[in-house]
């Protein structure tokens, strides 16, 4: 190609270019290459049309070659650099730099404009990487080339400042070269700024400072340059803060920075770094409160300044504020680890020992550790004698004396003339007690250096432990203690010890209360100074002064902290009756110290005194556990149980102190009085042989505390009210033993009736007025006299000296009321005292009660008095009024209620019965209960009002009969010689079936009757106690009493029949029935001597006498409704139907509906007795849908339901659960009946957790322990759970309980004497039971043993002989051998034996079966089958059924040919299904068709039916699912499958899941 052509292939490749057609461009390029392979044009083009296709490689590589082919051209490089700055290339960032260098040596003499450009962009990339140095030198060439070219100042300016920003990024980090180019920039921008002053300049001028601040060798520079600013901008702070900061870390702060400080702090006095400087200025001064405060205020506005804390806690350490000048350390130290401040590593040391220094004058253990543990981190310490003497201090606080010891003796043989040696030797001797040594030591080092004021403190304090003539003469501590107060008048610990010489030796303690008062603004954490500055404070009687010093610790002190100051001031405030105050403070002080004693007792009184004793009883039991020998903490834990009625707990308290201090008169006095409280709230509850027993001991720790302290009014007066307290109790229960020393003997102890109890509380209200007259005793000893008197009167001991009694009670009452006018209780108790019939002063008592309300308005108690009073002269109404009035001031008084009780019986109203019942309901008083219980027997005994209002709404819904039995049963322990009491007792607790207490009341009233004149209330109440001997048994007792009786009324002669025939003397029943048709006068009572009659000549076994009685009753004009009854069980005991159904007709016609119990339980009989199963549970049925609430009709149906219809058995189950649940009575029978039903209806833990027949069978064990057949029944409960345990292949849960049982079932029916032949049956059952039981567990021994011994005792019992021949069969039949004909001809007998017996044939056919012997077999089922059918059993008929047609299946699935089997299987089935629903023979007739046909439609229609209905034993499911698996794969239904699979994993059935496992894998 020629150069006309690579032109115009070149000119064509340009045009491509400017049109974007590189891919043109790059074919045209290569054109030429061909032709001329180094044309720089080509090349370039190359170039740019490969970055304009995105081909950098190709881009970078054409542009390479074309500057390599002429270096000096400019196309390439630019090129090269436009690819670099687009795309991110990898050689982008290494070549860039080198390309920008080369383009700016191009362009260096052809266009300056563009090499200034290129230069910018080198810069970028140099400051891009971090490379500052290039940055900085590249950016000079600018600057200058800018400056050679003319620029102008102001862009000059720019690029210098540009400069600073470019170079201000981790400076401190840079060399020197780019540091120094970086100032220069900054001073050379500064000298070109315009505007002076500017914000632009300020802010460069600021950040030209802070640079300067970050190179240390640059002071000179930054002083001038903060001089400089400052001179510009005086009112800026920047310039004197950073070189205030500057000169304080540096430690030059001159007079010039002082000013520089104060002119700081004056524009702003917030300011850190002036303040801190202030501070510096005034510790230099030894200002240290001004320093203090200047450098805490500047080190939080500038908290990084290291030497601010170093100087502040120099400070600190010189105000001997250790606990500060420590915290302040650790701040410098952490913003040193944390922050990296410049010059920390400077300050660093001097902190170190600053802290250790601290650490040590706070002179504990561990701070003394910590310190040492500085120092030795502390360098050259080894070499400085001050760091030594620290060190040895150190070891001398952690008890290292010895090593203390060595140190300085090193330091003494070092430095001779060091008084800090010295004074650390004095402290060596003073620790040793080596006094006499330690103070030529300290006066060493105090001529060494006299002006440490420690020497002199120290020397002060060793003349103060110094030996006792020092001790006695503190002249000398004095005088040193003085002299180190002078030279360091912060030293809190001197001005203590002052205190404690003004105090305890000079005894000034005005002038002690100062120094104390001085330590402690020293140092506020000086407890003692602080505490003894308050207590002289209180002593000096300046309240005031204590309380504000105790405010303002209490105001600054944390959580737990100053408990001396909390104490004290809660002490004050309980003291001033402040009482929440005090608690606060006292519960400040305990978070102080939670195990002081004191402080616990402190706040317990507190608490006491404003009513919190809960929380009082508290604090004094934890002060108790705290110190166990403080007797105050005990008693006072004593004392609040006390005052909070827990009377045994206190008297638990009062006897420990009493082991400690036998002679503790206010134990033993508490002790009295706890049980006196005791006996009172005994009485209050009618428990008066426990207020008896209290009484007791209350007077025997009276007695003691009085031998103790008999000069003690109050224990005289206590002993009076124990004495009296039992005023109430009957004589007879009243015998109290007395120590004799009471008495005024020597010794022993006597026992005093209640005359004697009494008159000896007034010996003791008299002894105790002796010794102090006081108006509550005299109105004491006036009521004793009173209930002397009483007692004289109700025990008819003698009138004359009642009415001396009483005048000595009016004496006494009005001695009380003289002393006393205004107490409104002593003019009630005269009004008492006048009213009592001994007296009789009717206008002395309403004065007296009248008086009492005038001095004391809400006084109901004097009101019903007033009442009573006019009640008892026969003014109703205003007796009413009264009682209304009391009962408006206290509507839960009780009395006023007995007096309108009273009040409404005296008028006849209706409501004297709910008054009478709402006192009961009030409390407890022997007026109301008398009241109420006659009442309700007067109602109870009127028949004709039983359907009123008045009956349901007084009797039933207030339960009266209960409650008014309980408020007799009080009444007549505090009353016994009450005999209506007795009877009305006898008979409510006959109501509520208590026979045996009623007997009880019923003799107590006969005995109290016997010696009076009232025989027919003596005959009555005989009658009733012997009918209720004969109810409970005892009728040799009953006949004796019926014998004491005339034996004239029909009552008595009846009662004494039924005794005599209960006793079994039917012959003399019979005559005194017979007796007692000839007194008989209504024909209703004539029936039922005729009925007693006919029982007695049943009894006798004279069927037709006792048939022909009963037929003269029922031909009465009024047959009773119990004769009918008689004369229908009559017939079912005779088992005559005929005459059953007639009298069962005759006696449906006069009973009652509402008696529907003994209705259906006839009528069931009959129907049972027909051999009608079916219309038994229809009745029973019938009579629960009339009566739903009657739980004696759902018990019924339960138990018919188990015995006549198992098929609903889930119908009987919840029938029982129904009885049960209505009533618990009946309930315990009716779960009996609901366990047999679940058994029957086959429930186990496994189908039913909730319902199981063994959960619920254990409860009625649990409920009736003594029922035989529940014993029976738990027995078959564990039999279905181990056959369930079989069939679900797992372990029995229970083992060898069989004997267990069975003996239980024996033990049970040993005390039964009625329903001999039901009691037979259950025995013979729960034999056969046991042994079956013990055959399936392998026991075969024991089983034989077991037939064995019953056989001896009694040979003739067939169904033993074949559970004999059952067990001995066992073994025979599980060898698997033939057996011989003899034996099965013996079998054969043994069953015919028991042909009645459906398990017998049963076993017959599956021993049969075993020998391969299926017609035999099918005969023995089809017999066991037909005997089920003759009794009527459901049970048997239904397993007779399936057991033939599981025979049918086992010859079927032997294949054996013809189809009799088959239609046997068919035949059985379909009749099981007739019977009930059978799940079992369902699943037979699926596996029949399984086995004629697997694949078949109709066999997996079968099996599906089990498997997904509901309804079906899981046992069976599981089976079903397993055969429905193989027919599922024989047809390879995948789908199904997997349906099924997982059916199987839902109810975790494994046998399916492994059976799948090994089809799916062949």
């Amino acid at each position: 190609m020629s150069s006309k052509e690579v032109k115009t292939a070149l000119k064509s490749a340009r045009d491509a270019i400017r049109n974007k057609e590189y891919k043109e461009a790059l074919k045209h390029c290569k054109t030429v290459l061909k032709q001329e392979k180094n044309n720089y044009n080509a090349w370039v083009f190359i170039g740019v049309a490969a970055a304009e296709l995105e081909q950098p490689d190709q881009a970078q590589g054409a542009y390479k070659k074309a500057a390599e082919l002429e270096p000096e051209q400019l196309l390439a490089w630019q090129g090269l650099a436009s690819l670099y700055e687009k795309c991110n290339h990898e050689n982008a960032k290494g070549d860039l730099p080198g390309v920008y260098q080369k383009l700016l040596d191009l362009y260096e003499s052809v266009d300056k404009q563009k090499w200034c450009d290129v230069c910018k962009k080198l810069v970028g990339l140099h400051h891009q990487e971090k490379r500052q140095l290039e940055v900085a030198r590249t950016w000079y060439k600018l600057i200058k080339t800018r400056r050679e070219d003319g620029a102008d100042k102001q862009e000059l300016y720019e690029l210098w400042r540009k400069l600073t920003e470019l170079l201000a990024e981790n400076i401190e980090d840079q060399d020197n070269e780019t540091q120094q180019m970086l100032l220069t920039a900054f001073e050379n921008a500064l000298d070109l700024a315009d505007n002076i002053p500017s914000e632009d300049h300020q802010v460069l001028y600021r950040h030209f400072i802070q640079c300067l601040s970050k190179f240390p060798h640059e002071t000179t520079r930054l002083e001038k340059a903060c001089e400089g600013m400052i001179t510009i901008y005086p009112t800026i702070q920047y310039p004197l803060e950073v070189i205030c900061l500057y000169l304080i870390e540096t430690g030059s702060l001159t007079d010039e920075g002082q000013r520089y400080c104060c002119k700081l702090v004056e524009m702003n006095s917030k300011s850190g770094p002036g303040l801190i400087g202030l501070g510096i200025k005034a510790l230099q001064d030894k200002k240290y409160e001004d320093a203090v405060s200047h450098l805490t205020e500047g080190v939080k506005e500038s908290p990084l300044c290291i030497a601010g804390w170093c100087h502040l806690a120099e400070a600190q350490t010189k105000m001997h504020r250790p606990k500060e000048a420590i915290l302040s350390c650790n701040q410098a130290l952490k913003n040193i680890d944390n922050h990296g401040v410049a010059g920390g590593n400077r300050h660093q040391k001097n902190l170190c020992l600053l802290k250790a220094e601290a650490l040590l004058k706070l002179s504990d253990c561990e701070s003394s550790e910590e310190a040492l543990r500085i120092l030795d981190q502390v360098s050259d310490a080894d070499n400085t004698p001050g760091l030594l003497v620290l060190r040895g201090l150190a070891r001398l606080n952690t008890g290292a004396v010895d090593e203390a010891t060595k140190i300085m003796e090193d330091l003494r043989a070092s430095y001779p003339d060091l008084a800090e040696v010295h004074a650390l030797e004095a402290l060596i001797h003073f620790t040793k007690k080596d006094y006499l040594q330690a103070e030529a030591c300290f006066q060493r080092a105090i001529e060494k250096d006299a002006e440490v004021a420690e020497y002199h403190y120290q020397l002060g304090l060793t003349y103060w432990f110094m030996g006792e003539e020092t001790r006695k003469d503190k002249a000398k501590a004095l005088t040193h203690f003085l002299k180190a107060a002078r030279l360091d008048t912060y030293m809190g610990k001197v001005f203590c010890y002052l205190g404690h010489y003004y105090r305890d030796i000079a005894g000034d303690r005005s002038r002690a209360r100062g120094c104390y008062r001085k330590a402690f603004e020293l140092d506020d954490t000086d407890a003692e100074s602080g505490a003894a500055a308050v207590d002289l404070s209180v002593e000096l009687e300046d309240t005031e002064t204590a309380l504000a010093i105790l405010t303002a610790v209490t105001q600054k002190a944390s959580a737990g902290a100053a408990k001396w100051a909390w104490l004290r001031r809660g002490l004050h405030y309980l003291k001033a009756g402040q009482h929440s105050q005090a608690v606060a403070d006292l519960q400040a002080a305990l978070r102080a110290d939670p195990k002081d004693c004191n402080c616990w007792e402190s706040l317990g009184e507190a608490y006491l005194s404003r009513g919190g004793y809960t929380t009082a009883l508290k604090s004094f039991t934890r002060a108790s556990e705290l110190n166990p020998d403080s007797t105050y903490s005990v008693f006072k834990v004593a004392a609040i149980q006390q005052l909070l009625g827990r009377y045994t707990e206190a008297i638990t308290q009062y006897q420990l102190i009493l082991k400690k201090e036998e002679g503790y008169v206010p134990a033993l006095k508490g002790l009295g009085e706890c049980y006196l409280m005791m006996a009172k709230t005994a009485l209050v509850d009618f428990l008066d042989g426990k207020a008896v027993d209290y009484v007791e001991k209350a007077l025997e720790y009276f007695t003691w505390a009085l031998q103790h302290r008999a000069d003690v009014s109050c224990l005289w007066k206590l002993a009076g009210d124990a004495c009296t307290s039992l005023h109430a109790v009957s004589p007879s229960k009243v015998n109290v033993h007395v120590l004799g020393v009471l008495l005024g003997q020597q010794e022993g102890r006597e026992v005093l009736k209640k005359d004697e109890l009494l008159h000896l509380g007034g010996r003791c209200y008299g002894r105790a007025l002796k010794l102090m007259s006081t108006s509550n005793t005299w109105c004491d000893l006036g009521i004793n006299y009173y209930h002397q008197a009483r007692h004289l009167a109700e025990t008819g001991s003698g009138t004359d000296g009642l009415t001396e009694l009483l005048e000595k009670s009016v004496h006494c009452l009005k001695k009380a009321v003289r002393l006393d006018s205004n107490n409104h209780l002593y003019w009630n108790a005269l009004g008492v005292v006048a009213c009592y019939r001994g007296i009789r002063n009717y206008a002395l008592a309403q004065h007296c009660f009248i008086k009492s309300i005038q001095a004391e308005q809400i006084n109901a108690a004097a009101w019903t008095n007033l009442g009573v009073l006019y009640l008892a002269t026969e003014n109703i109404e205003q007796a009413h009024e009264a009682f209304k009035m009391a009962q408006s001031l206290d509507p839960s008084y009780l009395l006023c209620w007995i007096g309108q009780a009273l009040i409404a019986e005296t008028v006849g109203s209706y409501d004297t019965m709910d008054l009478f019942r709402h006192t009961t309901e009030l409390s407890m008083h022997t007026e109301g209960a008398i009241g109420y219980a006659y009442w309700v027997c007067t109602t109870l005994q009127d028949k004709s009002n039983r359907e009123t209002e008045l009956y349901k709404y007084n009797i039933l819904q207030m339960n009266a009969v209960p409650a008014a039995q309980g408020v007799l049963c009080k009444y007549v322990e505090r009353i016994q010689n009450d005999a209506p009491a007795f009877t009305m007792l006898g008979y409510l607790n006959e109501l509520l079936q208590l026979r045996r207490e009623a007997a009880e009341a019923y003799q107590r009233a006969t005995a109290l009757l016997q010696s009076t004149e009232d025989q027919h209330a003596y005959n009555v109440t005989v009658r009733n106690w012997g009918r209720l001997l004969c109810s409970l048994g005892d009728y040799d007792r009953a006949i004796q009493a019926f014998k004491s009786t005339p034996l004239e009324e029909l009552e008595d002669i009846i009662g004494f029949a039924l005794a005599l025939f209960m006793k079994g003397l039917y012959k003399e029943s019979n005559k005194a029935y017979e007796r007692a048709l000839t007194v008989v006068k209504s024909e209703q009572d004539k029936a039922h001597v005729l009925t007693a009659l006919a029982i007695t000549e049943y009894k006798q076994g004279q069927m037709d006498a006792a048939k022909s009685l009963l037929f003269k009753c029922s031909i009465l004009k009024e047959p009773t409704t119990e004769s009918l009854q008689a004369l229908c069980a009559l017939g079912l005991a005779m088992q005559d139907a005929t005459l059953s159904k007639a009298a069962l007709n005759e006696f449906l016609k006069h009973v009652p509906h509402k008696d529907s119990y003994h209705r259906c339980l006839l009528t069931a009989a009959v129907y049972a007795l027909q051999g009608r199963g079916g219309a038994v549970q229809r009745q029973a049925s019938r009579a629960v849908h009339s009566n739903p609430a009657d739980p004696a009709l759902w018990s019924l149906l339960s138990r018919v339901v188990a015995q006549y219809t198992q098929r609903n058995a889930r119908g009987g189950a919840v029938a029982g659960i129904v009885a049960h649940i209505l009533d618990s009575n009946h309930g315990k029978k009716a779960l009996l009946y609901t366990a047999v039903n679940q058994l029957a209806m086959g429930s186990s833990t496994a189908e039913d957790e909730k319902n199981t027949a063994l959960k619920t069978i254990q409860k009625a064990a649990f409920l009736s322990p003594d029922d035989p057949a529940v014993w029976a029944g738990l027995m078959a409960a564990c039999h279905a759970d181990d056959k369930l345990a079989l069939v679900s292949n797992t372990q029995p849960k229970r083992v060898d309980l069989h004997l267990a049982l069975l003996s239980a079932v024996s033990v049970s029916l040993k005390d039964k004497e009625s329903l001999q032949n039901y009691n037979q049956s259950l025995e013979k059952w729960s034999f056969s039971q046991a042994v079956t039981g013990l055959i399936d567990t392998g026991r075969i021994s024991e089983a034989e043993s077991l037939c064995t011994k019953n056989l001896k005792s009694n040979p003739d019992q067939p169904a033993v002989i074949l559970l004999l021949r059952q067990v001995q069969c066992k073994s025979l039949l599980e060898s698997q051998k033939p057996l011989p004909d003899a034996v099965l001809e013996e079998l054969q007998k043994t069953v015919m034996s028991n042909s009645t017996s459906v398990p017998a044939w049963q076993w017959l056919a599956q021993v049969y079966q075993s020998q391969g012997m299926m017609g035999a077999a099918e005969m023995c089922y089809r017999k066991s089958l037909q005997v089920a059918s003759q009794q009527g059993s459901w049970s048997g008929k239904l397993s007779s059924l399936l057991k033939l047609a599981l025979l049918a299946l086992e010859v079927c699935m032997a294949n054996v040919s013809g189809d009799h089997w088959s239609s046997l299987l068919q035949e059985a089935t379909s009749e099981a299904l007739k019977v009930c629903f059978c799940p079992l023979a369902v699943f037979l007739q699926a596996l029949l068709q399984f086995n004629r046909k697997m694949g078949a439609r109709e066999t997996r229609r079968l099996l599906e039916r089990v498997v997904y209905q509901p309804g079906y034993p899981s046992s069976i499911v599981s089976t079903a699912r397993w055969y429905l698996l193989r027919h599922l794969y024989a047809k390879n239904d995948y789908e199904l499958i997997d349906v099924l699979v997982k059916n199987a994993e839902t109810h975790g059935d494994k046998r399916t899941l492994d059976l799948n496992k090994r089809l799916s894998s062949q």
